[in-house]
């Protein structure tokens, strides 16, 4: 076994948090929503909509039921809304093709709509107990950090760091080790303010045995929100969320002064089918 994975593990058990699709009995379907919601939307946000989700929609038929336009309001603020609709259109086939069940392999779920190969293979992994690499952006940090000696990996993901993820997943309770790693990046080991001090595994850190060498790879992508196109989207798909039926035009003219950018916006809610149109009337999916 390597020498990484015994200290990691030890600190997961006294240090992980208690999360709702972590605990023992949780459903497929659970984490399932877990992962979907927590792409690129911190775990705190991601809790009270998680919760009054399995509450309404507690098995993938039940949510398949109702139409997606439910899925794009119950969604809130989370972000990245198409995210919904990708969940919702994985509910209908899972129901459809899947007697309602999850899927359990890495093939099946990669074969639904809008799963790609992370998501398959967390949920393969925490979902099922199957041996996977499940390589997030946390993941990622970590493994570089630890044996590459670097203080951010590659923008993409390679073949090298694919093969070092795969070698390192044990046979006995990979899923365990998947998202012990995984916690590890998201409460030590950080992208900005990493505690090497209390680290586990600060002692064999390659990049810390360096002395923390500053990354000097291809320049790492800055997410800006405040008057972007999505700061836009949000603000139009806010209106449609909080009326009680289709709203017209001057509603969401009201919410957003530049006509050019509304406008790209609108058109890119109603490309994404996140929006309908009849006439001079707009509001979520049927």
């Amino acid at each position: 076994m390597n020498p990484l994975i015994e200290p990691v593990l030890d600190w997961y058990a006294a240090s992980a948090r208690d999360l709702p699709w972590r605990r023992p009995g949780t459903s497929p379907w659970s984490v399932m929503v877990s992962e979907f919601m927590l792409q690129q939307t911190p775990v705190s946000r991601v809790l009270p909509v998680h919760e009054a989700w399995l509450e309404r929609w507690p098995t993938p038929a039940a949510f398949a039921a109702e139409p997606s336009g439910e899925a794009v309001r119950a969604w809130g603020r989370l972000g990245y809304p198409r995210r919904a609709l990708r969940l919702h259109a994985c509910a209908v086939t899972i129901t459809a093709e899947h007697g309602g069940e999850v899927p359990d392999t890495y093939e099946a779920l990669r074969a639904l709509p809008g799963v790609g190969d992370y998501t398959a293979a967390a949920i393969a992994s925490f979902a099922f107990g199957r041996r996977h690499a499940v390589l997030d952006t946390n993941v990622r940090r970590v493994l570089g950090r630890a044996v590459a000696g670097v203080e951010f990996p590659s923008p993409s993901v390679t073949r090298a760091e694919r093969d070092l993820a795969e070698s390192l997943v044990p046979d006995d309770g990979p899923e365990v080790w998947a998202v012990a790693v995984m916690e590890l990046g998201a409460l030590v080991c950080t992208a900005s303010s990493p505690a090497c001090g209390t680290c586990p595994v600060s002692a064999a850190c390659a990049w810390t045995r360096a002395g923390r060498p500053a990354y000097d790879g291809p320049a790492r992508k800055v997410q800006t929100y405040a008057g972007t196109d999505r700061q836009c989207r949000g603000r139009l798909l806010a209106v449609l969320r909080d009326a009680d039926g289709p709203v017209r035009r001057a509603r969401l003219e009201a919410v957003w002064a530049d006509v050019p950018q509304r406008e790209r916006a609108l058109a890119s809610l109603l490309d994404d089918g996140l929006v309908v149109q009849e006439g001079q009337l707009f509001a979520l999916p049927g």
